[in-house]
């Protein structure tokens, strides 16, 4: 715990130093340059016009014209919005020119968020390129005091597609995901911290900032909300110890049992389990979801040969314990196939040498399996069974498609029994009642629940702490 603490500590201390550097960049570059670098300070590109290198110069210039322009005519009031999000309602106002009531169109906080989001990503992403602008100011006047001639545009562009490869090849996705990934994502976080639920919803009703209060209201409250959300998270993490642990285990002894020198045709029996993969999965589940219904085939089939009374039936769907035993049990048709495949070669590469030593020992196969076979194994799959551990407590496709969540549950917010926290937020957000905020709070919760349990387990396994002992 102690060197934990330490580590964190370091961590923090180096952040903190990177991000002096980075600051302390702007100050160094002022003191080094000489008046054309210090002048590009305001107007951008000008040190390269000047020394030759007119249309790199010309580029950074008019980004910056852009950015100006931007922020002028619709940055600074999508930034201003973020204070209120709005507060002009739609409604109907009396018009005091015709005399009568007239409907006002209301701000729209969300639109209002959302553009605030965007004006704070293009004043993020313009200075880092405003950063850029000033390194290469100061390069190009280096390069003229040594008496060089600085690269021109054309060399420049060459050497994007060859030392610079890897920069030019990196810029469209990384780009895609700045986009497409890290600005939705940021814009769904500060959902967290509004009160935009059904009875907020504009551009009838503005939604505005509340703080930290959707927190305290989820984890605190006591009210039917943070009931929902601790036995929902209980179950959650008992559905992924269930779903993890039995198809690693159960993966394993198939993968055992397959490799057994006794067993015949080998590829057949793959084969077969992986059939169960290339079916997609929500085929599957919804066929098995029919088939267990109250009146699907297997009551059906169980009727008929008479082991159940007419009218009765085996609720392993309807009644909350049988659905969670179901749902477990059904995962394991689902996921053991995938371990079995992984584990097949690890199993083929462990030494033979150690097999038959344990056995010249003496050594039983029960003995052997826990002493060389899962140490062997754990130590390569351990990253592979946090993911799963992860993937499973975010595992939306079998309960939606098997349970649906249900059975409901009239002590649950918007919820069923066998609902978990992803789907449950899901529910929040497609619903009758529409809780935006508490579905990204929710949201939030989930991720730093998955970021510390992957790390703090990950820190404490053999596969980082004793690598050199598996070589």
């Amino acid at each position: 715990m102690k060197m934990d603490k330490e580590n964190i500590g370091q961590k923090f201390s180096k952040a903190f130093r990177a991000l002096g550097r980075w600051f302390a960049f702007f100050g160094e570059h002022f003191i080094k340059g000489d008046i054309l670098t210090k002048l590009s300070f305001c107007i951008l590109g000008l040190s390269n016009i000047i020394r030759g290198q007119i249309i790199k110069g010309l580029l950074f210039l008019g980004i910056e014209a852009a950015y100006i322009f931007y922020m002028v005519n619709t940055g600074i009031h999508s930034l201003g919005g973020l204070k209120d999000l709005g507060s002009r309602k739609q409604g109907m106002v009396m018009d005091d020119k015709l005399g009568i009531f007239v409907m006002q169109k209301g701000d729209n906080s969300m639109l209002i968020l959302l553009y605030g989001v965007v004006a704070m990503s293009i004043t993020i992403a313009f200075i880092i390129f405003y950063r850029t602008a000033l390194r290469s100011a100061l390069s190009v006047q280096k390069v003229k005091e040594r008496g060089g001639r600085p690269a021109g545009f054309l060399e420049e562009i060459k050497a994007c597609f060859d030392k610079d490869l890897h920069k030019t090849l990196m810029a469209l996705p990384v780009t895609g995901i700045l986009l497409f990934t890290v600005l939705p994502l940021f814009f769904m976080i500060l959902i967290a911290f509004t009160n935009y639920d059904h009875d907020h919803q504009p551009p009838g009703n503005l939604f505005t900032w509340v703080g930290l209060l959707n927190f305290k209201t989820i984890l605190f409250s006591g009210k039917t909300i943070s009931h929902t959300f601790w036995l929902i998270l209980g179950w959650t993490f008992v559905w992924a110890v269930f779903a993890t642990g039995l198809n690693y285990l159960f993966g394993i002894l198939l993968a055992l049992l397959i490799n057994r020198k006794e067993t015949k045709a080998k590829g057949l029996w793959r084969t077969l389990f992986v059939i169960s993969i290339a079916v997609p999965q929500f085929v599957s589940l919804l066929v098995v979801r029919t088939m267990l219904n109250n009146s699907g085939a297997v009551n059906a089939l169980l009727h008929q040969l008479g082991l159940l009374a007419p009218g009765k039936y085996l609720p392993f769907l309807s009644d909350p314990t049988w659905a969670r035993i179901t749902v477990i049990i059904v995962n394991l048709w689902v996921g053991i196939p995938y371990t079995m495949l992984i584990t097949t070669g690890i199993l083929s590469n462990i030494p033979s040498d150690l097999y038959e030593s344990a056995k010249v020992d003496g050594a039983k196969p029960v003995t052997i399996f826990f002493k060389i076979t899962m140490p062997y194994v754990l130590f390569v799959t351990t990253p592979y069974l946090i993911t799963q551990f992860i993937g499973n407590f975010n595992n939306f496709n079998v309960i939606y498609f098997l349970t649906g969540g249900g059975p409901d549950s009239l002590s649950y917010y918007q919820a069923g029994k066998t609902d978990l926290l992803v789907t449950w937020l899901y529910k929040l957000t497609t619903g009758q009642m529409k809780d935006y905020s508490f579905a990204s709070t929710i949201g939030i919760l989930v991720f730093i629940i998955s970021a510390i349990f992957s790390l703090t387990t990950y820190r404490r396994t053999a596969s980082y702490n004793r690598e050199e002992d598996f070589q």
